[in-house]
């Protein structure tokens, strides 16, 4: 089943202090959302809370304070599935 709302973050160290809604939407745009995440390789984490929290935020606002930790698990996330991706293609 696919979720029916899909947010994106965008964060660049270098530039930013925090990452920063860059997308979100519900229905058709959701499933855009995730389209293009899947067809760019961009890890997919599917967390309803997280989706539920980070809706309320406008498109560009960076993510607040409050909620870091929970960008720590998916930055951790992310990394694991690089890793893993990585590891797919060295063992060919």
């Amino acid at each position: 089943m696919k979720p029916n709302k899909a947010i994106a973050l965008h964060w660049d160290p270098r530039l930013d202090q925090a990452p920063e809604l860059s997308a979100k939407g519900s229905g058709l745009i959701a499933d855009e959302i995730i389209r293009l995440a899947k067809e760019n390789n961009i890890p997919i984490r599917q967390d309803n809370d997280l989706v539920q929290i980070f809706s309320l935020l406008d498109v560009g606002e960076s993510i607040p304070p409050e909620v870091h930790t929970a960008i720590a698990e998916i930055l951790a996330f992310i990394y694991w599935s690089n890793q893993q991706y990585a590891d797919i293609f060295d063992n060919k």
